[in-house]
């Protein structure tokens, strides 16, 4: 096939343009808009796995350990066609609740008070979830569940700070409750007093 002079040049300067692109990256060439160069302080490696949080303080993180609990795939109930008889999309998720040390210990004592009735003969606690008929959305919904059951349980155990203007405020309206009730224990025994028959001297 014959090649026109034109396009002979053409594919020499493309042929000299990738062997110069080729030896700039062979020789270490860096950009200054390279990504260590605009982020200097950041770690660019993406396989790095990060850390988990940890619960401090006796406070939940709302980190759930995958690892630590079990995860299975039921068959849905309800309507939703013959999907629902394929497909295994309700998600159960149970774990033993005695021995969950990633939930704190005050917390997780109150949260087993909490759901007694609901715990298996075998100690576990199961959250399910048939929300959706996505196995992965069930699952993050069952994850939200079990998440603001822990967050709630843990708001339950704080005690509210109350300041001095507001223990002032509350023990005037005790000493006004008691005073009005004394107030009126006092009208009552005088009416009871009145209602009583006059009695004649001998």
């Amino acid at each position: 096939m014959a090649v026109s002079f034109s396009n002979f040049c053409c594919l020499r300067r493309l042929l000299i343009s990738s062997t110069s692109c080729s030896r700039a990256y062979l020789s270490g060439f860096k950009s200054n808009l390279s990504l260590d160069k605009l982020y200097p302080t950041s770690r660019l490696d993406i396989t790095t796995i990060p850390k988990a949080p940890e619960s401090k303080d006796g406070k939940f993180s709302g980190y759930i350990p995958m690892d630590r609990i079990q995860v299975n795939y039921v068959r849905s109930g309800g309507p939703g066609g013959q999907n629902v008889n394929c497909v295994s999309t309700k998600t159960e998720v149970r774990f033993h609740l005695a021995s969950a040390d990633w939930i704190p210990e005050p917390i997780r004592v109150k949260l087993a008070e909490r759901v007694k009735n609901q715990i298996s003969k075998e100690g576990y606690f199961i959250v399910k979830s048939e929300r959706t008929r996505s196995q992965q959305l069930n699952l993050a919904d069952t994850l939200d569940k079990l998440r603001n059951l822990i967050h709630s349980v843990a708001q339950s155990l704080v005690v509210p700070e109350v300041s001095e203007e507001t223990l002032e405020r509350q023990r005037r309206l005790r000493e006004r409750a008691a005073r009005e009730r004394l107030k009126e224990k006092r009208a009552h025994s005088m009416t009871k007093q009145g209602r009583q028959s006059p009695t004649l001297d001998s």
